[in-house]
């Protein structure tokens, strides 16, 4: 906008008539100098081919640009790129020391790109090379792979070649969905490969691929994987012991084991009785040790039925309290839910009361509400048979001594009693809580306990899952064809890369330094945390603007920052960035 400057700047310029540009930066510069420091922009360009007639910034800078876009919105849209890039040239490309045209962040050339990001070839040698960097420049452990998948739902039509299908989803199963397979490194929780398949598959036969993939990559023998109970699959679990990896995942309370876990449990309630049972204690919030888990183990021996190879594995079996807690209040409610129910059969005699006359009757009613709230054998329903009897004339009109009567009699079933089986209650009870872990790892690589709390840690890779949904919101997708949706999918998951990382990093440095960081939490200033979420990182970068005073023939004279607290300079040293980087955005003094 066109504005007067104060006598003093018109003296110095020697013009009157200016322009001055604010922007936003907030944490934009943040974030792509985390995405520069892990090396996207370079891996990208080495992986996606270049036409040799296209102009403009390369893909590795188009795609930063765009993440910068979509993790500070929150919105993958590619029309609002365009938007977004109107209120931002001057940091972007002052930041990128690129060039950047309105057409860079076209929608063609966006949908270009998540085309490349499509293809296996392209996208599975990016996987590595980022894996290999990170791993490098940030020394991250590589000992445990976990595993899992996630739906993502949208609003397609469904056809029959698409990725939008219909299959069981904890998120909305009446509308098509995605799945997205991922495995990640913990203990930050880093996506390391990723595949996208159409919604209506089982995950038992995703997890071979992915793990494969994983493998080779890393090239890092004895890699410990650790899934639900989807990945101990006979043929994962064969697959991993051949190649000398370990597994960690519970048993599915199906098949065989279904049968083999009463036996379980039973040997387990005997060795609790006993005191055998090894004991598994944690530190909770307060600082205070409690019982996390208690329980035993066993080995026994495996091969797959017509295939070559046999190993040991270990199963232990352990009885979570909690778990065993949350089992028993679910019994507890569900024994209220059926007295009322039982109680609700045969109410009093009244008008729009309807009664049960027969006993087969009220026997298949008694059943089905036992079965329906998994209480049969611990309640105990009595019941009696009621007959009234009355006297009435025979036809109509006042009766008389002479008239003929007749005798009528009603019969009812009462529920009497209902009484609860404490006895096989609280056999019930010494039976909740526990489950069963299968794993190839010996003692010296896992034990018992470590097995137990290492499974415990299995929310990290939800979290990634959690930020792919929440922070870079993949859903509702706002793109339909197959190949753009994988794009954007691999392109999300890279947007999820980059905050774990930079989460990770400032906690490690805190811990190092054993320092802690004040003012992240705005609702109550006086807390100081070590272990700070990439959410609020960036959220502490809010408030930052550029503001740019150029001449009338749109050259910058000035460019100013809004000044950097200490906080956000303390995190950007500690990222390795270093305190001044927000100010290669400035132009401190006017030129004349």
């Amino acid at each position: 906008m066109r504005v007067q400057l104060a006598q003093q700047a018109q003296n110095i310029l020697g013009k009157s008539d200016l322009v001055i540009i604010t922007e936003r930066v907030d944490d934009v510069a943040l974030l792509i100098g985390q995405m520069v420091t892990m090396g996207l922009p370079e891996v990208l360009d080495r992986h996606i081919p270049r036409h040799w007639t296209q102009r403009g910034i390369s893909w590795g800078w188009t795609a930063v640009i765009w993440l910068a876009s979509i993790v500070t919105e929150g919105d993958h849209r590619k029309v609002s790129v365009e938007t977004y890039l109107k209120g931002m040239q001057h940091t972007l490309s002052h930041l990128t020391a690129q060039v950047i045209e309105p057409l860079d962040l076209s929608d063609d050339r966006l949908s270009h790109l998540l085309t490349h990001l499509s293809k296996p070839a392209y996208w599975h040698q990016i996987e590595h090379d980022l894996n290999a960097r990170s791993i490098e420049v940030y020394d991250f452990s590589q000992d445990v792979i976990r595993c899992d998948a996630t739906t993502v739902s949208g609003e397609h039509e469904v056809t029959a070649d698409g990725l939008l299908q219909f299959g069981q989803s904890k998120d909305d199963p009446t509308r098509p969905q995605i799945k997205v397979m991922m495995g990640s490194l913990d203990p930050l929780g880093m996506p390391l490969a990723t595949d996208v398949l159409s919604g209506e598959r089982a995950d038992d036969g995703l997890y071979l691929p992915i793990i494969e993939r994983i493998r080779i990559g890393l090239r890092t023998p004895g890699l410990l994987f650790v899934g639900d109970c989807k990945m101990s699959a006979l043929d994962t679990r064969a697959y991993l012991a051949k190649h000398q990896d370990w597994y960690l995942s519970p048993l599915p309370l199906t098949g065989a084991t279904a049968e083999a876990m009463d036996a379980w449990i039973t040997t387990g309630v005997t060795k609790g009785e006993t005191g055998e049972l090894v004991r598994i204690e944690r530190t909770n919030d307060r600082g205070h040790k409690v019982l996390a888990a208690e329980g035993y183990e066993c080995e026994r021996t495996c091969c797959v039925p017509g295939g070559a190879g046999v190993w040991r594995e270990r199963v232990v079996v352990v009885r979570s309290p909690m778990h065993a807690d949350q089992q028993a209040a679910g019994l507890e409610k569900r024994l209220g839910h059926a007295e009322t129910q039982l109680t609700a059969l045969t109410p009093p005699r009244g008008r729009g009361k309807r009664q049960i006359t027969d006993e087969a009757t009220l026997v298949e009613a008694i059943d089905r509400v036992l079965t329906a709230h998994r209480v049969d054998g611990v309640l105990r329903v009595a019941w009696e048979k009621q007959v009234e009897q009355t006297t009435q004339y025979v036809g109509r009109g006042r009766g008389s001594v002479h008239r003929e009567k007749r005798v009528v009699q009603k019969t009812r079933y009462h529920i009497t009693h209902i009484v609860r089986q404490e006895g096989t209650i609280a056999a019930r009870r010494q039976r909740f809580g526990w489950k069963a872990f299968v794993t190839n790892a010996g003692h010296p690589r896992l034990s018992l306990q470590d097995a137990v709390l290492c499974y415990r840690n299995e929310y990290r890779v939800e979290r990634v899952f959690n930020r792919l949904k929440s922070r870079v919101h993949i859903a509702p997708l706002f793109v339909k064809r197959n190949e753009q949706i994988e794009g954007l999918t691999y392109l999300l998951t890279l947007g999820v890369r980059v905050l774990t990382v930079m989460e990770f990093v400032l906690r490690r440095s805190l811990e190092t330094e054993q320092a802690s960081l004040p003012g992240l939490h705005p609702e109550n200033k006086q807390k100081m945390t070590d272990k700070p979420t990439a959410e609020r990182i960036l959220k502490a970068f809010s408030d930052i603007s550029l503001t740019i005073i150029q001449n009338a023939a749109g050259e910058d004279i000035l460019r100013r920052l809004t000044p950097l607290s200490g906080l956000q300079e303390d995190i950007l040293q500690r990222l390795g960035l270093g305190a001044t980087f927000y100010g290669q955005l400035e132009i401190q003094a006017m030129s004349t």
